[in-house]
């Protein structure tokens, strides 16, 4: 009797990382080591066989699903409308709390999405570039707010991702800085008809809108990375203390005045910014979009992932 089978929790198939790694089939592992080094983030361990067992076979996954949204395409639009056009971008969605993983998620992902060779023009673009200036947020008192859903220009996002879908070319999106904690002036992402586009940010399967429409509307596959709460404020706190000794010692950064901080007032900085700001954010925001993403990934406190949820319909 086989008992390598994924357990059904409804609407999800359930796997374990030996699972989802025997998935993988004949996809071949084309990133090297000095590839990954490059993409790894702060205190995010990921090794090359993190990328065999879960990204390669992901990226099997991505791909049979980009092949069928090209197929489906054509047919509406060449077979029963009888206007061909180039297919839209197929666009991922990769969502989750802060310090959870997701940008060093995204940056290997399309790493591993572009070597395959019908889709090779893959791009990544974060919501960060979406947030409202500092001046903005400042004058309407949400600073203490940043990455909560009132903190972005939400109708400049959804704008682009019906520009995207419609085939609109050469889009350009501000680029924001963490250094600065800001809007860069004058300075622009262009986005020009990719194959795929990953949208990687912390509440991009939001549903509450005044618009007609939701970021999540436009989305061909959404991921949600998870991890325990515990787990996060650790990664968290850790990172605030790495980056309390590097990043924050320039005089150009926002946070130059933590510069001082001893390690146990850094943690303690830390874990205050995270219980007064990022924890309210995940509990009220971010983790109740959850279960509305189709794949979930699930990470254990050391950053390995233990286990991944597949939405079934």
């Amino acid at each position: 009797m086989r008992t390598d089978r994924p357990r059904q929790t409804a609407p999800y198939l359930t796997f374990t990382r030996s699972e989802w790694a025997a998935l993988r089939a004949a996809t071949p592992l084309t990133l090297s080591d000095a590839e990954i080094d490059e993409l790894r983030g702060l205190n995010e361990p990921v090794s090359i066989a993190d990328v065999a067992d879960i990204y390669l076979p992901l990226s099997r996954l991505l791909n049979l699903h980009v092949t069928a949204a090209r197929h489906v395409d054509s047919v509406v639009e060449t077979a029963f409308l009888g206007r061909p056009r180039a297919a839209a971008p197929y666009i991922i969605a990769v969502a989750g709390s802060v310090a959870v993983g997701k940008s060093t998620f995204a940056r290997l992902l399309r790493a591993v999405l572009s070597r395959w060779p019908d889709h090779p023009r893959v791009d990544l673009v974060t919501t960060d570039g979406f947030l409202h200036p500092t001046k903005v947020l400042t004058k309407r008192g949400l600073m203490r707010r940043k990455g909560y859903p009132e903190s972005y220009d939400l109708k400049r996002m959804l704008a682009f991702l019906n520009a995207i879908k419609s085939g609109e070319r050469n889009l350009k999106l501000p680029i924001y800085s963490h250094e600065a904690y800001d809007i860069i002036p004058d300075e622009f992402q262009v986005i020009d008809s990719p194959d795929i586009l990953i949208f990687e940010g912390l509440n991009v399967l939001q549903t509450v809108s005044q618009a007609a429409v939701v970021a999540s509307d436009f989305f061909d596959f959404s991921i949600y990375i998870d991890a325990d709460q515990s787990a996060i404020e650790a990664w968290y706190t850790e990172r605030f203390q790495l980056l309390q000794r590097t990043a924050f010692q320039r005089p150009t950064s926002y946070f130059h005045h933590f510069k001082d901080l001893d390690e146990a007032g850094a943690t303690d900085m830390a874990r205050q910014i995270w219980r007064q700001t990022n924890l309210p954010n995940l509990v009220e925001n971010i983790q109740p979009t959850r279960e509305r993403a189709r794949l979930i990934i699930r990470k254990d406190r050391n950053h390995a992932v233990e286990e991944l949820w597949l939405r079934q319909h």
